[in-house]
């Protein structure tokens, strides 16, 4: 899992459906779930796109992302990508637009609508 190329996630992976207990699972605090989930890195994209910023906050400074990517997905190097941006207290939507800009990159899937 979690072979890399050149810099980018081989399709196998990044369409592959984790299962239930490797599926992410968005929270917003502590026990208030948002009711959505990534089943894959290709869905967990998607999901940055519009889930509630405070969502992203609050898993991307506990080092959620970057703990699912590193040993969910098998990505080590964009696990580290996803530390230095939470390194860089990146808050609101700029935080949402760089961690899927790093994430779009990797996978060769560059498409965030409207840049900040």
């Amino acid at each position: 899992m979690g072979n890399v190329t050149k810099g980018k996630v081989h399709m196998n992976v990044e369409n592959k459906k984790l299962s239930k207990e490797s599926t992410f699972y968005f929270f917003t605090s502590i026990g208030n779930y948002t009711g959505e989930s990534a089943t894959s890195i290709e869905d967990f994209l998607e999901k940055i796109e519009h889930i509630d910023i405070k969502s992203i906050e609050f898993h991307c400074h506990r080092g959620d992302f970057q703990k699912w990517v590193a040993e969910t997905i098998g990505d080590k190097e964009l696990a580290e990508q996803i530390k230095k941006l939470q390194d860089q207290n990146f808050a609101g939507e700029k935080l949402r637009y760089q961690l899927h800009l790093i994430i779009s990159k990797r996978c060769g899937t560059p498409r965030y609508k409207t840049p900040l």
